[in-house]
């Protein structure tokens, strides 16, 4: 499930009920406009906690037309990269953890004691 930047503002302006839903949304479009400026004048943005975001550059090679085979020169570029935390990798490793113990337990055949 992909959560979309009007799903964020909404999810924050109810938690958060003293701000209005007006000023969540200029909060996060701020916030939005700020990292991509930061990113494209060669800036690292780091969020403790979260992650950090930087550029990497993608050298130039050649690629193919998926349509008509054709090999096709392809420039070098910069290309916005994004490494997790440590707290957000150990969160998200504990809830998928979880989820897939919870799933083996469904899926596992139960063992009866008077076998």
């Amino acid at each position: 499930m992909a959560l979309t930047k009007s799903e964020l503002i909404d999810r924050i302006a109810a938690k958060q009920a003293q701000l209005s839903h007006k000023d969540v949304e200029l909060a996060v479009k701020t916030m939005v406009e700020e990292m991509s400026q930061a990113l494209s004048t060669g800036g690292r943005i780091e969020i403790r906690g979260f992650g950090s975001f930087s550029l990497h550059y993608r050298g130039s090679r050649v690629g193919r037309n998926p349509k008509t085979g054709v090999s096709v020169d392809l420039t070098g570029k910069y290309v916005p990269h994004f490494k997790p935390g440590k707290e957000l990798r150990e969160r998200v490793n504990a809830s998928r953890s979880a989820s897939a113990s919870a799933a083996e337990d469904e899926t596992a055949p139960s063992v009866s004691a008077n076998s």
